[in-house]
């Protein structure tokens, strides 16, 4: 959690400094009862989110924005602050009316991206992802759009370029991008080039983000940040689509919302930055070639989850655990085709002892690393350390 405060604090500096000068956060001009029109968010003198698109300065389409806005609910019923949220972009895409609505939602303390559609003589929210920082999408440099022609992005007005997966710049109209080849479920890089501001006095030359790709669901947000792109490294050969599901990695922590588990929310295990992989070692099963294993890590807005990936020696599909939260002792369930296993990491150190059940076979016995078939019933491992004992339970299949 201390990880995800020092983000806040951050967010919350350089928002202040986005909005130093003015009056508010989203333009004040217009009655209360309207959303405004562009992000009132400035950088020295230069405007970071300005009112873009055809559609920005009429008046008829701003009403029908808002009345669907303000019709919209969370997930968990929560509605957007009007006063404080702003319309970005709103224009014509492949020849039908389109809308980008950075949303505040108070209640949850989070940012979420709306994409509106024209019904008939109305707007309908189309798309809604969260991203559960508040304010990001504010201070934010590229915003994600899916289209039917393709994966746009919406760069900030401090964006010079911004390259595509393959390396290449791409020509952007009104701020938004050209359709962009990005896979289903597959993570590829994005590069932008940010000139120089007040917040950023000499630019940024990369400033990196992976897009978890085109089959992320909402309300999870696609984009993730990768300022050393160890996270492309790490998500290299992965399908995130299998990372993403319940039992997977991103997103097997369900959000609890009060004493309840909220399965429509954004989990907590989903990724927001600083994905990184580090090996842990091999195992071989029934005589076979060994397999690599490695420990997933990334950051959350509920502090750092690990996860464990085994890669078959054959090149066969990896395969992954469900997310732990970041403990001194980590207790993975790997679900290997035809023998499930569990896999114990530490830090290890000349104090640190593992214990395991009597009778438990060691596939894999190092300093740091354990891996045991998985029990059949509840097993408890505990590993002593030199002033503390630590204690994980593993259920059965």
């Amino acid at each position: 959690m201390a990880s995800a405060r020092r983000r806040g604090m951050t967010a919350t500096t350089l928002l202040a400094l986005l909005l130093a000068g003015t009056a508010c956060g989203p333009v004040a001009d217009r009655k209360p009862d309207v959303l405004p029109v562009g992000y009132d968010s400035l950088d020295g003198t230069l405007r970071v989110w300005p009112a873009r698109g055809r559609l920005a300065g009429d008046s008829a389409a701003t009403a029908a924005i808002t009345e669907a806005v303000r019709a919209w609910r969370t997930p968990a019923d929560d509605r957007a602050h009007l006063p404080s949220s702003g319309i970005l972009w709103s224009g014509e895409v492949d020849g039908a009316p389109l809308a980008l609505v950075a949303a505040d939602v108070p209640g949850e303390s989070a940012s979420w991206l709306l994409q509106l559609t024209r019904d008939g003589d109305r707007y309908v929210v189309d798309r809604a992802s969260e991203y559960t920082e508040p304010g990001y999408l504010a201070y934010s440099d590229v915003l994600p759009v899916q289209t039917g022609s393709g994966r746009r992005y919406l760069l900030s007005g401090r964006v010079e370029r911004l390259l595509s997966p393959k390396g290449r710049a791409l020509s952007s109209r009104d701020g938004l991008t050209d359709p962009v080849d990005v896979p289903a479920c597959r993570a590829v890089a994005l590069t932008a080039t940010l000139r120089a501001t007040r917040s950023l006095p000499r630019g940024r030359a990369a400033d990196r983000l992976l897009d978890l790709g085109t089959a992320t669901t909402d309300p999870r947000y696609p984009l993730v940040r990768d300022e050393t792109g160890s996270g492309r490294r790490a998500l290299d050969g992965l399908d995130t689509c299998v990372l993403a599901d319940e039992q997977g990695p991103f997103g097997s922590v369900p959000r609890r919302i009060g004493d309840r588990d909220a399965p429509r929310s954004v989990p907590e295990s989903w990724p927001m930055a600083k994905v990184s992989v580090r090996a842990l070692g091999e195992v071989a099963l029934g005589g076979g070639d060994p397999a690599d294993l490695e420990q997933l890590s990334w950051e959350t807005d509920a502090g750092t989850m690990t996860a464990v990936v085994y890669r078959p020696a054959d090149g066969g599909d990896p395969v992954v655990s469900p997310a732990d939260r970041a403990n001194t002792l980590q207790a993975y369930v790997l679900p290997v085709p035809g023998q499930p296993l569990v896999v114990l990491s530490w830090r290890s150190s000349r104090y640190s002892s593992l214990s395991v059940p009597p009778g438990t076979p060691r596939l894999v016995n190092r300093p740091g690393l354990v891996v045991v078939p998985q029990p059949v019933s509840k097993a408890t491992f505990s590993l002593a350390g030199a002033e503390k004992t630590y204690y994980r339970s593993v259920g059965g299949r």
